[in-house]
């Protein structure tokens, strides 16, 4: 069975072609700069399914893409032209599964397409507002440029919803709940699942207590305890819990109710502020990590603050979620910075030997891929770097809905 798996984002798409039970993908790909005033970015790879160790088959182009219809169209080109093509037309796909980021109450599951479903999808618009529509834009594409396939969602917060009530509400008046459903939904719940089941595995313990850290653009913590989420850092949007990219991640509401009362900012200059200004770019004027290593090792004073308070939020809501857990069994990095970024495992671990946490020195600062251990002599409890593969999971589920 054919599925090719799509994550579209605001200006971007990703996508994995696997030829299913094998999890090896065939080809994969990510397109930038959608829409941007100059020329995206596409690069396609094509794996050797005979020899997964083998480099793949890499091309990189840079073209105009007005919208994302545009880009999936070349995306169709790639999978279906020589030299990259893997199949022969766009009817050899029978599934197509798609990223959701936010689905609310209504979706604690992955589910086929419908119109009822794209419907709720844009009712959660004003809790998603950077990613839901983009979600729906590329759902309408594949089903135009995909008519014969199963369209199905994977929802970003279907994982937390086996939050306890006491965890997931907030200290408002009950009717905002139970009118407006504000709560508390959590994200990047495919990475938290796919992550704490490969760290069960790897530690024989299917009752596991674990933390699984998601440090990318985009930062989440979540605690997890035989496979179910008890807890996690994002809250009812993306914006809470730890420092992001550009994001402010936890700030206390008395300085939201200053920047609207006596400094005279808009509700939208609060949301761009948090949003798209703040985070480690607010903090030292760059949100790509390895920008900021770079200039912590040139001596800037501005990055070594912002890694400190980054990686002190972490150790944060480990404390926090140990004490959720009654306990803990491991650790997980994760996701872009969690996986290479070596400065940030090692000030998270610093001064952990309470929680049973070593971390070996000489371990973390080697590049390696696959799942690692980090934990140094002695330690309790382990500190895992496993790499997240959310297209592989969102596949593996869009298999397992089809039976």
């Amino acid at each position: 069975m054919n599925i090719l798996v799509l994550n579209s984002g605001s200006s971007s798409l990703k996508y994995q072609f696997f030829r299913w039970p094998n999890p090896q993908p065939v080809g994969s790909g990510l397109v930038e700069r959608i829409g941007a005033n100059t020329d995206a970015s596409l690069t396609h790879k094509v794996f050797n399914s005979a020899n997964p160790a083998a480099p793949p088959v890499e091309r990189r182009d840079s073209l105009p893409l007005p919208d994302h219809e545009t880009a999936l169209h070349e995306v169709v080109r790639l999978l279906t032209e020589p030299p990259g093509g893997i199949i022969q037309n766009p009817d050899e796909i029978a599934v197509v599964g798609h990223r959701v980021v936010h689905g609310g109450e209504t979706f604690a599951a992955t589910t086929f397409i419908n119109e009822e479903v794209k419907a709720a999808i844009r009712r959660l618009f004003a809790l998603a507002p950077l990613h839901n529509p983009a979600n729906l834009r590329g759902i309408e594409v594949a089903e135009r440029l995909f008519p014969q396939a199963r369209q199905v969602a994977v929802f970003d917060t279907a994982f937390h919803q086996t939050l306890p009530e006491y965890a997931f509400r907030y200290a408002l008046p009950t009717a905002l709940y139970a009118e407006q459903r504000i709560r508390k939904y959590g994200f990047h719940g495919t990475s938290h699942q796919y992550v704490a089941a490969q760290a069960a595995e790897y530690l024989q313990n299917s009752d596991a207590r674990l933390i699984t850290i998601h440090l990318g653009n985009g930062c989440s913590m979540a605690a997890v305890r035989a496979g179910r989420s008890l807890d996690t850092s994002m809250g009812f949007g993306p914006l809470s819990g730890l420092v992001m990219g550009t994001r402010s991640g936890d700030v206390d509401p008395s300085v939201l109710l200053h920047l609207l009362g006596p400094l005279g900012y808009s509700a939208g200059q609060v949301s761009t502020l948090l949003n798209q200004e703040s985070g480690m770019l607010g903090l030292s004027g760059a949100n790509d990590m390895r920008d900021i290593s770079r200039a912590l090792a040139a001596g800037d004073a501005r990055a070594q603050l912002a890694y400190e308070i980054y990686a002190y939020r972490i150790r944060q809501y480990i404390g926090a979620y140990a004490a959720v857990l009654g306990g803990l069994d491991a650790i997980v990095f994760t996701a872009g910075v969690g996986e290479n970024d070596a400065l940030v495992r090692r000030l998270v671990c610093r001064e952990m030997s309470f929680f049973g946490l070593e971390l070996d020195e000489e371990l973390n600062e080697q590049r390696e891929s696959g799942l690692r251990d980090l934990s140094g002599v002695g330690a309790r409890a382990r500190v895992l770097v496993i790499p997240t593969n959310e297209e592989l999971a969102i596949a593996r589920q869009c298999a397992e809905l089809l039976g």
